[in-house]
This record gives structure tokens, sequence and C-alpha cells, in this order.
């Protein structure tokens, strides 16, 4: 009978060892494979491996919490993203509240109170290290980036610099910061969003002939500061997102330079556009050489209009897509009646930066509306 409870007993001990083995083993397996990044919790710090724009492998933890954003668009981007609760740090250059640069301005309460951590590209690298943020965001090519954080030792996710609307890289930051961020959900909303915009304005004039479309020209656009009359772009992206006829996709330029005048005056274009920022320049020459203007037939007939500069340190995404569709509502007005110029910014900018920011430009004097040279 003793030797009966010896072998129970022993039987017991032995079972009760065996399922505490086979209970801890899924736990090790669990420590041991990485948690997604939906799954994850902030005390999760085991690492996941990202392939950013320079097509790098960049181990970053599996939930980021802080960010520093290097060089142009990336501050801009994480905006978009309502992701400025991760930033730690900004560049000197993003304390300047300038209306042509949204998403800077209406941040300005929460940037102007973060550490300053480069200016324009420049790293202040003992300012990063000193902050520790979990990963630097940086538009900057490969070898760049893998000097940067050699340097500083955190992670440095490369994104691309974005010049053009609708441009591929947008989509493509998006989605890579979607990943890294842990917001996958606002990326997808976003690009869904944009790719929206440019199939309606590129869905309204698609079946017109070209030879039924008036001549477009922009004048006073921004590139490396403010130009004036003869500051142009080819594929200007406004117009582009509309099939509009730009003359100056005639010369054989890909982006913004200054033209020849007597250029201007040879097309004579039937609608003329100017960008805010090049008009203190255009009134100007105005006042010097109003013979020149008065020669163009657009000036004469009243066909001169505004664009709000979406180009400063780049593209301002949202001041582009609302100047697409301020410039079809004067270029194809029937194509674009149901749509009120004003009302489709504030969408545009509620969605992209939160907020409603017509207004606000208005005030400052940048607005869609007809222009009268030398006002």
């Amino acid at each position: 009978m003793h030797l009966k409870h010896i072998i129970a007993f022993a039987l017991i001990l032995v079972l009760a060892l065996t399922g505490c083995a086979s209970g801890a083993a899924p736990s090790h397996e669990a420590e041991q494979s990485p948690t997604s990044t939906e799954s994850a919790t902030p005390q999760d710090n085991s690492l996941r491996t990202i392939t950013d724009a320079a097509g790098r492998q960049v181990e970053i933890p599996q939930v980021v919490q802080s960010i520093v954003c290097v060089n142009v668009g990336t501050l801009r981007f994480t905006t978009y993203m309502q992701a400025t609760d991760l930033v730690v740090g900004v560049e000197q250059n993003e304390l300047e509240p300038r209306i042509t640069k949204p998403f800077s301005y209406v941040n300005n309460p929460l940037f102007s109170t973060l550490p300053v951590i480069g200016d324009n590209g420049t790293t202040y690298d003992e300012e990063i290290i000193k902050l520790n943020p979990d990963v630097v965001m940086a538009s900057v090519d490969k070898d760049s980036a893998d000097q940067l954080q050699q340097k500083l030792g955190i992670p440095v996710v490369v994104v691309p610099l974005i010049d053009n609307l609708f441009d591929s890289q947008c989509y493509e930051t998006l989605t890579l910061m979607g990943d890294v961020y842990g917001r996958q959900e606002r990326a997808e909303e976003l690009i869904a969003y944009i790719k929206g915009l440019e199939e309606d304005l590129a869905r309204r004039t698609k079946d017109i002939p070209e030879e039924e479309k008036p001549t477009v020209y922009a004048g006073g656009i921004s590139f490396k500061g403010a130009h004036g009359f003869d500051g142009t772009e080819a594929n200007y992206s406004p117009f582009v997102a509309i099939g509009a006829k730009n003359l100056a996709d005639l010369t054989g330029q890909t982006g913004a330079f200054n033209i020849d005048l007597e250029q201007v005056l040879q097309w004579d274009p039937d609608i003329i556009f100017l960008d805010f920022n090049g008009m203190a320049l255009i009134n100007e020459d105005y006042a010097a050489n109003p013979d020149y203007y008065h020669s163009l037939t657009a000036v004469q007939e009243g066909r001169v209009y505004s664009q709000i500069s979406f180009r400063t340190n780049a593209v301002n995404a949202e001041l582009a897509l609302a100047d697409a569709y301020y410039a079809g509502k004067v270029i194809f007005p029937d194509q674009f009646s149901d749509v009120d110029p004003a009302a489709k910014a504030d969408e545009i900018f509620e969605m992209m930066l939160g907020t409603r920011f017509y207004d606000t430009l208005k005030e400052h004097g940048y607005e869609f509306r007809q222009i009268k040279l030398g006002e």
C-alpha cells in the first residue's frame, strides 16, 4: 500500500512537470517571433526590418515612438500622416510660419516648442543624439543615409524627395511612413483620397480634343526663390492634372525655368495664370514695361488669374491639388461647373492638414481670383 502511494505520487509529479514544460514552449516561441505592428505595444522593444526608399535594409523598433525629420519633405509628409505626435525635434527652417507652407504654419504652436536638430538638411548631430529618437526620417541619398546612421548610431530611413503632384514617389512615401509609424490605415486613406482626386481631375477633361483646348501660360513660378513673369514651368503639376495645354511644354524643358519674354508674346496665350509669390516682381516689371503686357490678348481681355504657390521647399501637395481645381474651373468651366474652388480647397486642406485653411490664405492675400496687373 505504501509502495502504491509512492508510485501514484511519482506519476502526478511527472505529469505536472510535463504540463509546465509544454506550457512554457509557446511562451518562449512568442518571445523569439517578431510581433506585427498592429499588435505591438509600447513595451515591445524587439526590432523589425524595413526597406527604405534607397533600397536599404534598416532595423527599427517594432513600435516607433519618436522621430526627427531631416531635409525637405519629411516633416511635411509626416504631418499629412497625422504623426506629429512622434516628432521630438525639428529643423530651424521649419520654425518660420510661412503661409505657403501650410503644414508648418498650422503646426507652428507645436514645432516652435521642440528642440532644433538641424537646418534645411544640415544635421546637428549632437542634438539628435541627445534626443535619441527611435528613427531619423531623411530625404537624402543612400550614401548620406549610411554616413548619418553611422555617426548617430540611430536608424536612418530614407524617403524620396517629392517635387511634383501625383508623383509615384508620393504614394511610396505615404506607404513607407505608414509602415514605419504603424499607421497603415492613414496611409491607405490618404493614397485612396489623392488617387481619387487625380482620377476625378483627369476624367473631367479626357474627352476634350487638344485643338479645342485654350492655350495657357503660368508666370511668376517660384523655384529657388521668387521669379517674375518669365518664371514658368513645363509639366506644371496643376496643368498636367487637368490635361491643360501648357505652352511651356513646347520648349522641351522638364521643370521650372526662365523663358524669353518675347516667346510668350509670340505665343500670345489665351489664358494666363500668375503665381502670387512672383506678383511683386511682375508688378514692378509691369510698371516699367506696361506696353509689353498690354500687347498680350489675355491681359487686354482680363483673362489673367491666380495660382497659390505650391512649391515652397518642394511641393506642398494640398496647394497643388487646390490649384488644379481652380485652373480647371477657369480653363474648362463647363467640365468644372459643379466645383466651388474655395470649398474644394478646404475639403483638401481638412483631409491633409486636419483643418480648413482657405480663409487663412485669403487673409494673407492668397486666394483664387482674377488678377489685374498693377493692382
